[in-house]
């Protein structure tokens, strides 16, 4: 208990530095160790000038896709015979920024997106739907990719009237610190059909792949480039080691499912998958705060759980055992991150799920239910309770990145770059609207209103009676 106080009273006497000087050690502790980063590139990219150049948050780049009619065709007949299909369709891609234009011949297209997937032609209309852009699908060359990015996902502003939630989130997350956050930036869509003329789909978030060059575009910080990436949807609550695990094979979804390996790396990653789940939901007290730290960062990952926390993000991995990736090294010492995942339905969109039915005014540390090991019984150490508390309290106190002032001219900032633009040829989505989804069951949130119901103002109010 004394060892306690002291690391208690040590942590409390930081409390009033600066956010940068906050914690240092949490942030990129592992990299150090270049011997562990393979050079397993084969285009050898500049990855801080391929991120750089196509997600630019001072431009808004165009996107013109172009399929055969038979392509289109056969897309729509993809969804008809499976509407979770994964597989691809062939498409030449036009990529405009200023006036530079890379053309890329031959890429892939998909369907994406889980509650939120449809058919993109339906009744004579055509329609928003999330896409997958894979520029080396049919052809493996350095032609077919944007200054060496592979791989882009577009998602259209479904259920954000705002046109910047997710935008928001993810751009929070990155002035925070959390470098494991995912790059995204405005983007006008194109569709050409055949010998039809383009049809406008408006504007898109332009979204980072997760998959193997996200993790070469942060091999610095993680330190290690061919580890094990899991996507962990519905189901995922790290609660048993006998939860269904699959691989990636673009034709089934599991809770738990590796976007980076092969049949014959499967095993193995299972293996630590499982040693880590059991760990957590078997080890207690000291026994577990010493093995926790042992693999992974704890005070990042409480930093990344402050801002999820703080936009309100109710459909995660506490609260609804969904949309996170874990990433891990190999060997008995790995080491893992938590990546969070899909933000759109934050800042006051919500509803009734798990412990909550009001993400703006729910207590921060009863976000979710008892029975996810990793925060629950993280948040049971005194000394990370009180941190966690902090780094929400930094967040949302008088000059934080949350503050409601702060946050304001962002919104205005993107909002009035785009204003021209979101009408479209489809019909959906023409305007921004300052509102919540139209099935949220808290209508009221606001985020440029600065009045009571203004979802800045909620969330600090609650954060400073923690």
């Amino acid at each position: 208990m004394r060892r306690l106080l002291l690391i208690s009273c040590l942590f409390l006497s930081v409390l009033s530095c600066e956010r940068k000087e906050l914690f240092p050690e949490a942030i990129n502790k592992y990299a150090s160790d270049k011997n562990r980063i393979p050079d397993d590139d084969p285009d050898e990219v500049d990855w801080a000038k391929a991120v750089a150049y196509v997600y630019d948050p001072a431009v808004i780049p165009e996107i013109h896709v172009t399929f055969s009619q038979g392509e289109w065709d056969r897309l729509l007949a993809l969804y008809d015979g499976n509407k979770d299909t994964q597989e691809y369709v062939m498409c030449d891609i036009d990529y405009r920024k200023n006036n530079e234009v890379t053309t890329v011949k031959k890429a892939g297209i998909r369907l994406k997106g889980n509650t939120s997937r449809r058919r993109p032609y339906q009744s004579g209309k055509y329609r928003h739907v999330h896409f997958g852009i894979d520029f080396r699908k049919y052809v493996q060359d350095k032609d077919h990719s944007i200054k060496g990015i592979r791989k882009v996902d577009l998602k259209w502003f479904k259920d954000d009237p705002a046109y910047v939630r997710e935008l928001y989130c993810y751009d929070l997350f990155r002035r925070y610190g959390v470098w494991t956050a995912i790059n995204d930036v405005y983007a006008r869509l194109w569709l050409k059909i055949g010998d039809a003329d383009e049809i406008y789909y408006g504007v898109y978030q332009m979204m980072e792949h997760l998959d193997r060059n996200y993790l070469r575009i942060r091999k610095n910080q993680f330190g290690w480039v061919d580890g094990y990436l899991w996507k962990c949807g519905f189901g995922a609550g790290l609660q048993s080691e006998n939860a269904t695990m699959g691989l990636d094979d673009d034709s089934s979804t599991f809770p738990y499912e590796l976007k980076t390996g092969t049949e014959e790396t499967f095993p193995d990653a299972q293996d630590i998958l499982k040693d880590f789940i059991r760990n957590l939901r078997t080890l207690k007290g000291d026994a577990f705060n010493n093995w926790i730290q042992k693999h992974m960062d704890v005070p990042f990952l409480l930093r990344t759980y402050a801002v999820n926390v703080a936009v309100g993000m109710w459909d995660d991995y506490w609260n609804n055992s969904n949309n996170y990736y874990l990433y891990f090294t190999k060997g008995n010492n790995y080491q893992v991150w938590f990546i969070p995942y899909d933000y759109d339905n934050t800042l006051g969109t919500s509803t009734n799920c798990g412990v909550q039915s009001d993400s703006g005014r729910q207590d921060p540390f009863q976000w979710g239910t008892t029975s996810r090991p990793l925060l629950t019984k993280i948040l049971q150490n005194p000394v990370w309770k009180l941190m966690y508390k902090q780094y929400l309290q930094e967040l949302c106190g008088e000059g934080g990145e949350f503050n409601y002032f702060s946050s304001y001219q962002r919104i205005k900032d993107w909002q009035e770059s785009i204003q021209f633009y979101v009408s479209n040829d489809t019909g959906e989505d023409m305007k921004i609207y300052d509102r919540p989804a139209s099935w949220s069951n808290h209508s009221e949130y606001r985020l440029l209103d600065s009045g009571t119901n203004n979802f800045f103002r909620v969330k600090a109010s609650v954060v400073e009676g923690m």
